[in-house]
C-alpha cells in the first residue's frame, strides 16, 4: 500500500473523532455533577475544618512516621532480590544480570498492562462517542455504520459480504502488420 493510501485510510477512519466526541460527552456528564459536589463540600466544610482544628499534631506525626516506615519496608522488599552485599564480596555477574533482567521484565509487563488499559479506555470512549454523535444527529448508529461502509467499502464490516468478481475482458486479437509493397517502377 502506498503512503497516500495509508493517509487516506487513516483520514476516513472515524474512530478518533468518535473518541473525541466520547471524551466531550463524558466531560459534559461530569460537569453536570459539579454543582452537587460543590454544594456537598459547602455543607461538609465546617465539620472538616473543626475536625482539623481538633486534631492532635502528635497523632498526625505518628501516622506520617508509620507511613514512612511502611514505604521503607516495601522498598527494601522490592530491592531485596538484588543482593549487593554478596556482589561486593564475590562478584556474581550472572546473578546480578538475572536480577536486573527480572526487574526489566516486570517493567515491561507493567507497561504492557497500562497499554492494554489505555486501549480499552480508548475503545470505550469511541463507543460512547459513536452513541453521542448518533444522538446529536438524531440518527441511529446503524445508519452511521452504513454510511461509513458506503464511503469505504473495503472496511472490515464489509468483509463478510462477498465482493463481485471483476468482469473479464475478451482477449485482444493482434493482427499481423501489413507489408508494404514497393514497386520498382516509378509511379506516374
Amino acid at each position: 500500500m502506498t503512503i497516500t493510501d495509508d493517509i487516506v485510510k487513516s483520514l476516513r477512519n472515524p474512530t478518533p473523532l468518535y473518541a473525541v466526541a466520547g471524551t466531550a460527552d463524558l466531560a459534559a456528564e461530569k460537569l453536570r455533577e459539579v454543582p452537587a459536589l460543590i454544594e456537598k463540600i459547602r455543607e461538609q466544610a465546617p465539620e472538616h475544618i473543626e475536625k482539623i482544628k481538633g486534631t492532635d499534631p502528635k497523632v498526625v506525626q505518628d501516622r506520617v512516621t508509620a507511613g514512612a516506615k511502611d514505604a521503607q519496608a516495601r522498598l527494601t522488599e522490592t530491592y531485596r532480590d538484588i543482593d549487593l552485599k554478596a556482589f561486593r564480596e564475590k562478584p556474581d555477574f550472572k546473578k546480578l544480570g538475572e536480577s536486573v533482567q527480572d526487574l526489566a521484565l516486570q517493567g515491561v509487563g507493567r507497561a504492557t498492562g497500562y497499554a492494554v488499559k489505555a486501549r480499552e479506555a480508548y475503545d470505550e470512549l469511541a463507543e460512547r462517542g459513536k452513541g453521542a454523535v448518533a444522538s446529536w444527529r438524531g440518527e441511529t448508529a446503524d445508519q452511521v455504520v452504513e454510511i461509513a461502509a458506503a464511503v469505504e467499502p473495503d472496511r472490515p464490516a464489509q468483509a463478510a459480504e462477498p465482493e463481485p468478481a471483476p468482469a473479464r475482458k475478451a482477449p485482444v486479437r493482434k493482427t499481423a502488420p501489413r507489408k508494404s509493397v514497393k514497386s520498382d517502377t516509378p509511379a506516374e
